[in-house]
């Protein structure tokens, strides 16, 4: 009998992960999380659920939607998305882990947008979030949403921090509301301050409980990136519409004049953006922690890895900087598929406590997106040093491989955190 229960104990600790239930994790944001084009767009889109695949079905008012006869139109952001939460599944996956994945995403979605439903009577994002009871939900505010204001047209420090609150206590609490975003702002004034009308701020908005609300849900911020568009001198373009050869259309309707400038640097973009994230966290102990997407970027631009200016051309348009690793898309705003990869590296550290250098250089997901192994290496190296896996110490020999892969002749290499980074683990 000893031996059998041997035996049996042997093999239940034999068994490999995939056995278990799997993780549940929902994946809340906007154009950010789902990637915008593809390679990442729709990349390995049927491992994971498309929770808005059905509602821009039903009604594709709720996100990007432009008449016919305009550029990109018929085969703009078609759905089902898997975009950085396909990523994040696909390492999941080679690691061994058993992740079921979920994204409730819309373009520009900010967290009050997603809490209030307010794309259209269709778009049922709050809903999402209370079909199931999650283990992890990681929250992805509107680009700009979280900085101080006026430090972004669409700054609202304020509304962030109330509707990060607001998630949190759905998620984990769930019990029915019926409020004024007045009161939830102190006053009819503060209210007012964050861009709302007198009748918006006077509005009854009645909440639903969420019957799937659980304490156990683990809740994390994502911090957001710095964005060249809002640093670099450029004329004004229409982000969300491209021409023929994919590139965003320079907007006529402004005479193509100068684009409104919020920073000096990515740097200090970055440093707010940190503060803004890990301020709401350390605030509120009922998040589990930020995903530090926004710093992996700023780190791999001050290691000299990644395109630290030069985005746009002496006339205001675009330009690519022979050779350079860019994080960002041509829209300066949106990441690239490096800048994707990278954010679903930080992902998958922050998530699974495991080192994402332990993925390898030959990294599936990297391949299908076409990055080199050289490259996947050094992107997994910047996100395994942010989140402390590894020694901020640098690595010449990897770095001088992958610049000469690029075609780099020379760039000046610093190892460097940006301003007030901290490792979250």
């Amino acid at each position: 009998m000893t031996r059998l229960l041997a035996l049996a104990l042997a093999a239940s600790l034999a068994t490999p992960a995939l056995a278990a239930d799997p993780i549940k994790i929902l994946f809340v944001g906007n154009s950010y999380t789902f990637g915008r084009v593809d390679p990442v767009l729709t990349y390995n889109a049927a491992a994971v659920h498309d929770m808005t695949a059905g509602f821009n079905a039903l009604n594709p008012t709720g996100t990007n939607s432009y008449p016919a006869g305009t550029p990109g139109f018929g085969s703009f952001e078609p759905h089902p998305w898997g975009g950085v939460p396909g990523i994040f599944k696909k390492m999941t996956d080679q690691a061994g882990l058993n992740y079921d994945v979920s994204l409730s995403t819309r373009n520009a979605a900010s967290l009050r947008g997603q809490f209030l439903d307010t794309a259209n009577s269709d778009w049922k994002l709050r809903e999402n979030v209370a079909s199931q009871t999650w283990d992890t939900v990681v929250l992805q505010e509107q680009s700009d949403a979280a900085l101080p204001a006026g430090k972004g047209k669409n700054a609202n420090l304020a509304t962030f921090n109330a509707y990060a609150d607001q998630f949190e206590r759905f998620i984990h609490h769930g019990t029915a509301q019926s409020y004024k975003e007045a009161d939830l702002f102190g006053g009819l004034a503060a209210c007012m301050a964050t861009g709302l009308s007198q009748a918006s701020c006077n509005t009854t908005r009645n909440i639903a409980a969420n019957t799937h609300a659980s304490p156990a849900t683990q809740v994390y911020l994502e911090q957001s990136w710095a964005r060249p568009d809002m640093v670099e001198a450029h004329r004004v373009t229409k982000p969300d519409i491209t021409s023929a050869d994919g590139r965003p259309i320079v907007d006529t309707g402004s005479a193509g004049g100068a684009a409104t400038l919020y920073y000096d640097s990515l740097a200090g973009m970055t440093s707010d953006l940190h503060a803004s994230f890990y301020g709401k966290a350390a605030s509120n102990p009922g998040f589990a922690g930020v995903v530090p997407v926004g710093d992996a970027f700023q780190r791999a631009v001050d290691q000299g890895l990644a395109q630290r200016s030069g985005f746009y051309g002496a006339d205001g348009t675009f330009a690519e900087a022979a050779g350079a690793l860019n994080l960002w898309w041509l829209d300066r705003t949106h990441a690239s598929k490096y800048g994707s990869y990278l954010s679903a590296l930080t992902l998958f550290g922050s998530l699974t406590g495991r080192d994402p250098l332990t993925l390898g250089a030959g990294e599936q997901a990297a391949i299908d997106l076409g990055l080199d192994a050289t490259t996947a290496r050094a992107l997994q190296r910047v996100a395994s040093v942010q989140l402390g896996f590894t020694a901020a110490v640098p690595e010449p020999q990897t770095v001088a491989m992958l610049l000469a892969g690029l075609g780099v002749v020379a760039m000046r290499l610093r190892p460097g955190t940006p301003p007030g980074a901290a490792p979250a683990r």
